[in-house]
């Protein structure tokens, strides 16, 4: 479990192929003080599973099931990615509940500077459209965020200069990829009322507190 909250931005150090397992080195330094074999870490907001690490570097893995929902079998050396370590219970919870599962990998449409942001449009499939709300929380490559503007294909993010600071967002392009995941809490409503005729409504959500 994560918060969405990007840690560190850490750098691809190596990349090898082994028998379709993508292995992934990873340098860094914040979150190696507490590392150990078996820890997950969110990378671009995939969770993923620490093999061997040093004082420099972690090594994971990327295995079949992972590689076909994400973009991480695309990154080269040199290329930097968000981390954030699984959160902590005694830590402050200052993101939203992010399982580090990614839905689906969406592309970067548009994007535009503001007075005090930068606002990034993103373009993912229907059934994503369809799980995600106006000013609710999303998940973009490993950073929670708000859906600022919501339409039928599209949505809008922006991004403060603390986000442009601390994330690779803001070295993003347009027809980037970038790691979707929707709120988990919206996925467990829908899961519940879902099956009954009239599906999930406006009425049904405010009963479930969004």
């Amino acid at each position: 479990m994560f918060t969405g909250i990007v840690e560190e931005i850490g750098t691809i150090k190596k990349v090898t192929t082994q028998q379709s397992v993508v292995n992934l080195t990873i340098d860094c330094k914040t979150i190696l003080a507490d590392m150990h074999i078996g820890d997950s870490i969110s990378v671009n907001g995939v969770c993923l599973t620490v093999i061997q690490f040093d004082n420099q570097s972690f090594s994971v893995q990327v295995i079949k099931g992972t590689e076909n929902k994400t973009y991480l079998n695309q990154l080269n050396q040199a290329t930097e990615v968000n981390l954030e370590r699984a959160m902590s219970g005694t830590g402050r919870f200052g993101g939203h509940f992010v399982l580090g599962h990614t839905d689906e990998v969406a592309k970067i449409t548009r994007i535009q500077n503001s007075d005090n942001s930068k606002i990034v449009t993103i373009k993912p499939s229907t059934s994503i459209i369809n799980q995600m709300v106006q000013q609710g929380s999303i998940t973009v490559d490993g950073v929670s965020l708000t859906v600022f503007q919501l339409r039928d294909t599209e949505f809008d993010i922006h991004l403060i200069p603390e986000t442009r600071r601390s994330t690779i967002l803001n070295q993003k392009r347009v027809g980037d990829p970038v790691h979707i995941e929707t709120d988990m809490l919206f996925k467990y409503v829908e899961k519940i009322v879902g099956n009954s005729e009239k599906g999930l409504t406006l009425e049904k959500l405010s009963a479930f507190g969004f």
